[in-house]
Parts: C-alpha cells; structure tokens; sequence
C-alpha cells in the first residue's frame, strides 16, 4: 500500500494543488491536522482537497474542531476512533496534546487525561496518526523547548503502531525517530511517501 503523508496545511492552496497532484499514485492519503488557519479558511481549504478525500484519512489539528472537519470534508475524519483500510488498521486522534499556553485565538486543545481517555480505546493499529507529537520525538520548539504529549507517547508504547504520523511542532517537520519498533514522522506540509 502506498502512503501519502502530511500535515499543517495551514490553508496554503499551493500546497492543497500539489498533494491533489501527488495522491494520484496513492492508496492512502493521511492529514495529520491543521488544515485551516486560527479556524479561518476551513471550506476553502477543504474543497481544494476534496479530489482527495475517497482515500483520505484526516485528524483535526488544533487550529479547527473535529466536529468543524467533518462538517467540511467527505474524508474519513478520526478523533479516538480507528477505521480499517485493506486490511490496515488506522487509528487517529486530533487537537494539541497538551494545552497549548494562552494565545489570542482558541486553540482546540486535549489535556492528556482526555487524551489517555480516547486512545485508550484502541488496542492495536498499524497506523497511528496524532495531530501532536509523542513525547520527546520531534516535538521540540524552538522556544518552548519539548511539547509533544506523554498520553500519545504512552499509546505508541502500548500499541506498537508501524508508523506514527504527526505534525504540530513546525520546527519538527522533516524529523523522525523512533520507539521501539514504531517509526515517527513529523510530517509538514509536503509530499511524504511510505510503503506498508
């Protein structure tokens, strides 16, 4: 199954033409958040994907709700759930994990208990994608040092996902690591490509 990763869109439309362009090939195509900026520009944004969405899989980010993503995309959007793709199972979880410090905006945030709470309900998944960072992979900013979440990183551990793909930290993109057998991706705004 050939893979196509991103994340934190952040409404760019150029980005949106050449990932429409680039999932041509692919089987699966995962968003790992943020599609829209500060909550603005989330239908523009979405329609620009739509060509994608018969094979897409999304996680909301902290820049929109989950309940605004579905609203605006006929993609797969998951948040605590998990859904079976060829045999593949996927399970995703979206927001910033943790809170976020206060902006002038009202970031979509999930303290790690409500995130324990949603990804304790899933066992086993080959893919996990998560908005936010493990703990101590590719989640460090270059002001407030190490942000990515001890729920999500305690998941990983537990179900011992192939891959785990997020974004979040724009510092990060490009980076990968790795716990225990899992791989990470902070994946970014471009075209990612994997093989499961």
């Amino acid at each position: 199954m050939k893979v196509l990763a991103f994340s934190d869109i952040h409404c760019d439309a150029d980005a949106c033409v050449t990932l429409v362009d680039a999932a041509k090939d692919a089987d699966l195509v995962i968003g790992a958040g943020d599609f829209s900026q500060h909550h603005l520009g989330l239908e523009q944004t979405m329609e620009l994907l739509e060509p994608l969405a018969s094979k897409a899989i999304y996680v909301p980010g902290n820049n929109e709700t989950v309940a605004a993503l579905r609203d605006a995309t006929s993609a797969t959007v998951l948040h605590g759930d998990a859904k079976v793709v060829d045999g593949v199972e996927v399970f995703g979880i979206g927001a910033a994990i943790p809170p976020l410090p206060p902006l002038p905006w009202e970031s979509y945030d999930l303290s790690e208990i409500e995130a324990e709470e949603l990804v304790s309900r899933c066992d086993t998944a080959d893919i996990f994608i998560s908005h936010s960072p493990p703990k101590g992979i590719a989640d460090t900013h270059v002001e407030a040092g190490s942000m990515g979440s001890q729920s999500v990183l305690k998941a990983v551990i537990r179900m011992k996902p192939r891959f785990v793909f997020c974004g979040h930290i724009h510092d990060c993109w490009g980076q990968s690591g790795k716990i225990g057998d899992s791989l990470v991706y902070n994946l970014g705004p471009t075209v990612n490509w994997y093989e499961i």
